[in-house]
């Protein structure tokens, strides 16, 4: 009886990362898995650090870490009464982000990978069998 009552009472844990960003709109990567686009709501399985990844047009790209911390109800003993909880522990993670525009323009940018591309040496292909000049 007390197992029947251990398994119909007992609770779960909602984990979430709830991720925004300045401006709003940009793409998210999480561990080099694209996620969505911010604010976006992402389930999660382990506490720990992440590799986060923002990016959106006109603005510089944003590579960090960020940590979900592990709540004091996940020590060894405490999370054996937080599973028998009835209902839903709800685990909820806020991180901001805040992106600096771009300091080029996508046109200037084109405009020097161009001009590069005329100042590299690229040799005149040599025929086989005949000696290079």
């Amino acid at each position: 009886m007390l197992a029947i009552a251990g398994t119909t009472l007992s609770g779960c844990v909602e984990r979430k990362l709830f991720i925004t960003s300045e401006p709003t709109g940009a793409l998210v990567r999480l561990n080099d898995v694209q996620v969505g686009v911010t604010p976006v709501e992402v389930e999660y399985t382990w506490y720990g650090k992440y590799d986060v990844q923002l990016e959106k047009d006109g603005y510089e790209p944003l590579s960090t870490t960020a940590k979900a911390k592990a709540p004091l109800h996940s020590i060894p003993g405490l999370d054996v009464v937080v599973g028998l909880w009835p209902g839903t522990v709800k685990e909820h993670v806020n991180w901001h982000f805040e992106l600096q525009p771009s300091q080029y323009e996508p046109d200037e940018v084109l405009q020097r990978a161009e001009a590069m591309r005329e100042d590299v040496f690229v040799p005149e292909p040599v025929e086989p069998g005949e000696p290079p000049e």
